[in-house]
């Protein structure tokens, strides 16, 4: 079943859809625009820590078409967003050696739902996104994932390093996807709890992200191009923790 990111307008109605419990992906508020109820919903937008922009009138006007925004636009997630915290505790209250991935803002939404297809075959715990910069999950995402964006748990976070001081707390090890190494894969021990990070797709891992790394590893690549793609070198990292622990 593939569901598609629904769109709502108007101050009211958004202040409803958080109340009733969606999962909200980002809510857009029109500038200088103000009164009791964008107060409101300006207060529970922090309250509940949703990603929010300040945008211009022409910006909303696009988004709502014949919809009378009234200075709000939101956007709900297909899926629900899941608490990082509790998501590594009932990880581990499972008894399974957890396995987490870490995207440094992929931005290709294709990307990220071939990386999701391919963190569910492979039994991936969750998956941790930053709340800014990351693509959004919407249907285009569900459906490049094959719905596979319905069965492994996403996180949003408001930095990629918390998440990780957060992960390393438990004991769960960070592997930074990178050329800037000279260990492989197959130089990493990948049955131990781990959390691998994927890097953007123009600039890959931020460097101080890099630096709190436990671990650093790359792919060998013996041809002339340079880098694989991100959900492809994702898999290769998948697969090889896959073999490690099947052996």
């Amino acid at each position: 079943m593939e569901k598609q990111t629904s769109k709502i307008f108007g101050i009211r109605a958004i202040i409803e859809a958080i109340n009733a419990g969606n999962s909200i992906d980002k809510v857009f508020l029109q500038k200088d625009v103000n009164g009791p109820l964008m107060i409101e919903l300006k207060q529970l937008i922090k309250e509940k820590n949703i990603t929010s922009s300040i945008v211009p009138v022409e910006k909303l006007d696009r988004m709502s078409r014949d919809n009378n925004h009234q200075g709000a636009g939101a956007l709900i997630a297909p899926v629900p967003f899941y608490d990082l915290d509790t998501l590594i505790t009932a990880t581990i209250e499972k008894g399974e050696t957890p396995l987490f991935i870490l995207l440094d803002q992929i931005s290709d939404v294709r990307n990220f739902g071939a990386i999701i297809r391919t963190a569910e075959c492979t039994g991936v715990h969750g998956i941790i996104i930053p709340k800014t910069g990351n693509a959004p999950i919407n249907g285009e995402t569900v459906k490049t994932s094959a719905g596979a964006a319905f069965n492994v748990p996403v996180c949003k976070v408001d930095h990629i390093k918390d998440a990780i001081f957060m992960l390393q707390a438990a004991d769960i090890k960070i592997v930074c996807a990178t050329e800037k190494t000279e260990d492989t894969i197959f130089d990493v021990n990948f049955n131990q709890p781990t959390a691998i990070v994927m890097g953007s797709e123009d600039r890959g891992i931020n460097p101080s992200i890099l630096k709190i790394a436990d671990t650093k590893a790359k792919l060998p690549l013996l041809g002339k191009i340079g880098s694989l793609n991100v959900s492809v070198a994702c898999g290769a990292f998948l697969y090889e923790t896959v073999r490690q622990r099947m052996s």
